[in-house]
């Protein structure tokens, strides 16, 4: 499945699920991708009201690693790749711990162990 991304103001959003995640192989039904919104609008959200207090300038992409449950629970959340600001960094993995609970993904995107996997590139300053 290639990338989905979504371009917003401040910042450019893509989804990539994990290899093990059910549907990865194909691209994601009407309910997968319209769930994929949501989180990115959220994810955007998130950080929209955080630079509202206190601005946070810069350019740079994220890999974050995230696990959400079932209910919507963000259960992890970490930097897989760094965009070599620690700034940038700890920004973009504050905007996506924010989302919990997300809204309850569709069963199709529930991998072997009963969690979305995903790696979300979050990039500052497009």
């Amino acid at each position: 499945m290639s990338p989905r991304v979504v371009k917003s103001a401040s910042v450019v959003f893509g989804l990539i699920l994990a290899p093990g995640v059910a549907g990865a192989r194909s691209a994601p039904g009407p309910a997968a991708r319209a769930w994929l919104s949501e989180l990115v609008t959220r994810i955007d959200a998130a950080d929209r009201a955080e630079t509202r207090q206190a601005p946070g300038r810069g350019r740079g992409t994220v890999l974050v690693h995230v696990q959400i449950a079932p209910d919507g629970a963000v259960q992890a959340a970490e930097i897989e790749q760094s965009s070599g600001s620690p700034k940038l960094d700890q920004r973009a993995l504050r905007a996506v711990q924010r989302i919990s609970p997300a809204p309850v993904p569709p069963a199709a995107l529930l991998g072997e162990a009963g969690i979305v996997d995903l790696s979300i590139p979050v990039e500052f300053g497009r």
